[in-house]
């Protein structure tokens, strides 16, 4: 995978494909291979670029530096800057889109349009029943190290996929050991605590508030069989952006793109070709 070196640190990516270009956002836990279903559909139309946000599926370590959201939304407004990107569609899904929100509230001249799949939003951030899991994996020391050696087990990485279930189906094992794989490194732990104790619900209410005079055009697509991002915040998003509209997949949860990828693919394009003037 190539890499670029930030303010932050290095930090690897993927980018594939050719012509307009679409920049691919995950959350926690995870690296950019979340977006591999709907990427090898949309590679052979447009240039997907996917960085490995440190969010602790992440190989290279941050060194100390500030991860909380408005820092990694601005080392998404430099990675832009950097890979010399325009005319950037962004594409936010789970934390991922919680970070696009404050992108496009702090520094909307680096968005040219907006996608926004089933992800943290207003008072949701963290939904409600991740709250006091995230709170102690921010400020319990070991906290983390001990998950790291839970999800080193096939069986417990199984369990905790049933215990918040984020797709209709099972995701593979050899994906999930992919994601957590890295956490052994302490570096990554402490990136990932970093992180965990950055996010509040603040970010995203300030956010909102000026998402008001966001005026680039903005696709929601949501997953209505979601569990813990509810379709309410769908249907808020939608009002508060001026220029958005919804679209409600029926069978799919938080992650549209492994349920829905082709219903993605095609709502992505088609947001893309439309005028400006014309998605509202």
């Amino acid at each position: 995978m190539p890499e670029v070196e930030l303010t932050a640190g290095r930090m690897r990516y993927q980018d594939r494909g050719s012509g307009p270009c679409l920049l691919l956002v995950h959350g926690l836990f995870v690296d950019s291979s979340v977006w591999e279903p709907l990427v090898s559909l949309l590679e052979g139309r447009v240039r997907c670029v996917m960085p490995d946000l440190p969010m602790g599926a992440h190989a290279i370590p941050m060194n100390n530096a500030d991860l909380s959201p408005p820092a990694l939304a601005a080392l998404l407004a430099e990675f832009i800057e950097q890979l010399q990107l325009t005319d950037v569609t962004v594409v936010g899904n789970d934390t991922g889109g919680a970070l696009c929100q404050i992108l496009c509230a702090n520094d909307p001249h680096a968005v040219d349009r907006l996608v926004l799949t089933n992800c943290d939003a207003f008072e949701h951030f963290p939904p409600a029943i991740f709250r006091p899991i995230e709170a102690a994996g921010a400020y319990i020391p070991g906290l983390v190290a001990g998950l790291d050696l839970l999800l080193r087990v096939p069986l417990f990485r199984r369990a905790a996929l049933t215990a918040v279930p984020v797709t209709m189906r099972p995701l593979p094992d050899e994906l999930l050991a992919g994601w957590f794989s890295h956490l052994g490194d302490s570096r990554i732990r402490a990136d990932l605590r970093t992180v965990l104790q950055g996010i509040s619900a603040k970010r995203t209410l300030d956010a909102a508030d000026r998402l008001r005079h966001f005026t680039r055009p903005t696709l929601i697509v949501w997953g209505a069989r979601d569990r813990f991002l509810t379709l309410s915040d769908a249907a808020r998003l939608t009002q508060t952006l001026p220029h958005a509209r919804l679209e409600v997949i029926d069978d799919a949860r938080t992650y549209v793109q492994f349920d829905q990828p082709r219903r993605l693919a095609d709502l992505i394009i088609d947001h893309m070709r439309r005028p400006a003037g014309g998605a509202a």
